[in-house]
């Protein structure tokens, strides 16, 4: 059990494409961000700035899982560059809208242009998929991958609004793109662990979305209050420790969130659970659906420091479960296209998170903005409930190592 972990990376070139794939996937997060702290400097309007950024991660949310199926078909050679190419010209738009100081609809058009960032989390994972499918090691890829999910989200916005603030505005956006070209370049010169390309045939012409399957809408719904959750809680938790006199103390809780999930992957991912993965499932859902109760009752830093903690616990295995799930719903050849709606679903919902929540703030307190995460758990645990009658053809009462 100890070596969970170093068998996975006994597989021959998985450091190479996990080391590609995390400097890969930490634009994202710096995107959304960076985009509002640029703005905010250079248009002194956090309205446009979050009106930008919101068109940055709808159209991510929208184009990213249409990318995936074209990975699907043709490859990740030959399509990662192409939506690389245009995510990053979009970005450069972007850039030189707020340098020549051009109207709003340039900034609205470069921030479309670069939501078609692919998703590199899923293009990873998709990897892990091809190495380890069927076996209990890919449970433990998923937990290792959503650790590192984390691990961007936690070191990317710091990264992207540090730069702007100390160098010029446009050099976390910059800095972004510089790294999602280092990354894409770094994944795709890796051929030897590059899922097989399916090709193109007149069935998979036709082929409907996989969000018109009902597992995978069920998973994308679930994944998306889960967003919600995260979202409220990295805004709320900053007016509240700010409300307190203890601003510097809201990064002290937002870390513990980050924490509380990437201890609780790591250890789900050293785990031999003999259940089906629709009853973790449902175990993680009502967990997680708990967990939002104590926030709305929470009377100091130190209290919701404590229940972020405990509600992170229980984010990371449930994500883990969601994708363990997902690859046995989905066909094999659209796997990366399954793992990319999930991730959308967790993208949106934390935006719409974060914007309902601030709303919420301003008009009626914190105590308002957190319920919008207990609304969030209820959706959660509907959603699990409902996923536990999922039943996929590939072996979902299997044994899970996760």
């Amino acid at each position: 059990m100890a070596n969970a972990y170093g068998e996975l990376f006994a597989a021959p070139g998985s450091k190479g494409f996990v080391l590609a794939g995390l400097v890969a996937r930490t634009p994202l997060p710096m995107t959304g961000i960076g985009i509002i702290t640029m703005l905010s400097q250079l248009r002194g309007s956090y309205a446009l700035a979050g009106a930008v950024s919101a068109a940055f991660v709808l159209t991510y949310a929208l184009v990213s899982p249409q990318v995936s199926r074209q990975v699907d078909r043709h490859g990740q050679r030959r399509v990662l560059p192409v939506a690389t190419a245009i995510s990053v010209a979009g970005m450069l738009l972007l850039l030189a809208g707020t340098w020549w100081n051009g109207p709003d609809w340039i900034l609205f058009i470069g921030a479309i242009l670069t939501g078609c960032m692919p998703s590199m989390s899923a293009m990873v994972r998709a990897r892990w998929t091809t190495l380890f499918r069927g076996q209990p090691r890919l449970q433990t890829a998923h937990a290792l991958e959503t650790v590192l999910d984390e691990v961007s989200f936690i070191a990317g916005p710091p990264l992207s609004v540090g730069l702007s603030v100390l160098l010029f505005p446009q050099a976390g956006p910059l800095a972004a793109a510089l790294l999602l070209v280092l990354g894409v370049a770094g994944l795709v010169v890796q051929r030897g662990t590059e899922p097989p390309a399916q090709g193109l045939t007149a069935g998979m012409v036709r082929s409907q979305s996989l969000l018109r399957f009902p597992g995978v809408r069920l998973l994308a719904l679930l994944m998306a209050a889960m967003g919600v959750i995260v979202g409220t809680v990295d805004i709320v938790s900053v007016a509240f420790a700010e409300q307190r006199g203890q601003a510097v103390a809201a990064s002290l809780v937002l870390s513990a969130y980050a924490i509380g999930s990437c201890l609780a992957g790591l250890l789900f991912g050293m785990l031999e659970l003999k259940a089906p993965l629709n009853r973790l499932l449902l175990l993680g859902g009502m967990a997680t659906a708990a967990t939002t109760l104590p926030l709305v009752f929470v009377d100091s830093v130190a209290a919701l420091m404590a229940a972020v903690l405990v509600a992170g616990l229980f984010f990371a295995p449930t994500m883990i479960v969601a994708m363990s799930l997902l690859e046995r719903l989905v066909p094999e050849h659209r796997t990366t296209e399954g793992m990319t709606w999930l991730l959308a679903g967790l993208n949106v919902g934390v935006a719409l998170g974060a914007a309902l929540a601030g709303h919420l703030v301003d008009q009626g307190g914190t105590r308002s903005g957190f319920g919008v995460a207990l609304c969030a758990g209820a959706l959660v645990l509907l959603a699990t409930l409902s996923g536990a009658r999922l039943a996929p053809p590939r072996g979902a009462a299997t044994t899970v190592t996760a």
